[in-house]
């Protein structure tokens, strides 16, 4: 599957390096008829025995938690979507409509926003949807307490950090519920991508008098009182989460779907054959090594899209000798992005040298690691020098990497392909592989390791959602424990700047920090790439990877 890192080394690049690919547009889903894919020549989904109305979907793991203030991952975020709604969600374009809020205004300064609750919001038992079930929902998630990996997202909101770190009482958090429909959020400082924020699981409300009375286990099926589109109708962990239509839901006329069923796809070659024979109706994510005989088997059911998302190795900066940034940047010199878009992803992913992917609000074009522009043979050489100057290589001892991912074909691959680039520098690689849960349950509670893979989807489309993470002290999601006092200042500054191309310019000088310390290395940026049965419509690939099953439909 890969080549010699001595044959990738000593090629050329007879071509400039190759740009980001252009975003691909959303389209309607209703464009592709069965008769007309046949016609092609293509392959179509068998028809397999099932319940009718029931949506199969693939996602990318088993799901962790369905506790929203607990979960941390892209699968949970796709199932919490159609369980509860916010204050604002998005529709099956990526864009931001009203959720539990009919309405909203903003202060002048632009530190008070004000929501007004719709009056028609329930909880699947029938309880009303109150202001005050969010103001007992922030406050739970920023409390210590919960243990919330997530909870620094919310940190733009007053008292947040301080409420968080058990400094302040959560009465002290900048919210409040003047009366059963109101909800006013007060801000640290200016926070330009507040409502996208809002449409993110950390937002999401809980029942209170659910949690009250079971504590942790309210998430159990028959416990779980959500507000959304659909209500757990069951649980069988590693097979599925399956869901039912919320009678109860204020757009529940609307919802066309009356049943889901998540299951989880982490190995991609066994999901595209149980799309192939029809067992389910739609796949997240694809072995981007078969991109091509994909699309000639499928056609247009292979859908690309936009992402804005990041694969990096996160790095672990307090175990020598990875805590010599020299022996970081050897190892970023000596990975190939290019191959590892083009060979191992299919074209599917862009190459990396920055964190913050192209296309963000609010910021101009990311710093770069070095790399890109030199030829491989002489980043090769520098990454030798490097490692020299730490005490590895030819005149000093061999440089030993254990390599942690979670295991996908696409991690697989790209796992081996990278330890074969550093083999040519005398490097020694072992791996240790687990499913995503384990994965990244590992690294957020403070499991050692010496590179670990890791991916980042954003969660609101500023480069704070991409920077934030490597703040001093945030561990439960900077696994490698990086600290820097002047990376943290400008992330500080930034965040009290109101300007924004004087934020832009202070983010865009902390993220050049980054690039000199490689805490993460970057490897790939993300795009969507999903498999669509015929029978499903209203699917819209998006920058925000949100796909609602409540705006979907599926054929009898």
């Amino acid at each position: 599957m890969t080549r010699p890192a001595r044959w990738r080394a000593s090629r050329r690049r007879a071509l400039p390096p190759r740009p980001a690919p252009e975003p691909v547009q959303p389209r309607r889903r209703d464009c592709l008829a069965g008769a007309a894919a046949l016609a092609a020549g293509l392959s179509l989904p068998a028809r397999a025995a099932g319940e009718p109305g029931l949506y199969r979907r693939g996602n990318d793991a088993d799901p962790e938690t369905l506790d929203p203030h607990k979960s941390s991952t892209v699968a949970e975020a796709h199932i919490l979507r159609d369980l509860y709604e916010g204050l604002l969600t998005y529709d099956n374009r990526g864009a931001i409509i009203p959720g539990a809020a009919e309405s909203w205004s903003v202060s002048e300064d632009g530190l008070t926003y004000t929501f007004r609750l719709r009056a028609d919001g329930a909880w699947s038992n029938g309880d009303p949807v109150t202001a005050q079930d969010f103001v007992f929902s922030l406050r739970r998630i920023l409390a210590p307490a919960t243990a919330a990996k997530y909870a620094e997202v919310l940190y733009p909101l007053r008292g947040a950090a301080a409420v968080n770190r058990g400094e302040r009482p959560p009465e002290e958090l900048g919210v409040a519920a003047p009366d059963p429909r109101t909800l006013v959020i007060t801000l640290e400082g200016p926070t330009p991508y507040l409502l996208e924020l809002l449409t993110h699981q950390t937002s999401i409300p809980v029942h209170p008098p659910s949690v009250e009375a079971h504590g942790d286990g309210f998430t159990r099926p028959g416990r779980l009182i959500s507000n959304g589109p659909y209500i757990l109708a069951g649980l069988v962990p590693n097979d599925r989460i399956t869901l039912e239509r919320n009678p109860r839901f204020h757009d529940a006329a609307r919802v066309a779907i009356p049943r889901v069923a998540f299951i989880p796809t982490p190995d991609l070659a066994s999901a595209v054959r149980r799309f192939a024979a029809g067992e389910v109706d739609s796949l997240a994510d694809l072995p981007g090594d078969q991109m091509a005989a994909l699309k000639a088997r499928f056609g247009d059911q292979v859908v690309l899209g936009p992402a804005l998302g990041v694969a990096a190795l996160a790095v672990n900066t307090r175990k020598a000798p990875f805590s010599d940034a020299r022996v970081r940047r050897a190892l970023s010199l000596a990975i190939d992005r290019e191959f590892l878009a083009d060979a191992v992803w299919g074209s599917t992913m862009a190459p990396a040298y920055a964190l913050c992917p192209p296309g963000l609000d609010h910021y101009g074009t990311p710093p770069e690691t070095t790399g890109r522009e030199a030829l491989p043979i002489d980043n090769e050489a520098e990454a030798l020098r490097l490692l020299a100057e730490a005490g590895f290589g030819p005149k000093g001892r061999p440089l030993s990497v254990e390599y942690r991912f979670n295991t996908t074909d696409n991690n697989r691959n790209t796992a081996v392909a990278i330890a074969e680039m550093w083999r040519g520098l005398g490097i020694e690689t072992r791996f240790v592989y687990t499913d995503a849960k384990t994965h990244f349950a590992y690294l957020r509670d403070g499991g050692d390791f010496d590179v670990a893979r890791i991916s980042w989807i954003a969660d609101y489309a500023d480069p704070q959602n991409f920077l934030f993470l490597l703040v001093t002290g945030n561990d439960g999601m900077n696994a490698g424990h990086y600290a820097n006092p002047a990376y943290d200042a400008l992330l500080r500054e930034a965040a009290a700047e109101r300007d924004l191309a004087r934020r832009a310019d202070l983010l865009a000088r902390a993220e050049a920090i980054l690039m000199h310390d490689l805490p993460w290395i970057p490897l790939l940026h993300y795009r969507s790439k999903a498999l669509i049965a015929p029978r499903l419509h209203g699917y819209c690939p998006n920058l925000r990877n949100a796909a609602p099953t409540r705006f979907l439909r599926l054929d009898a």
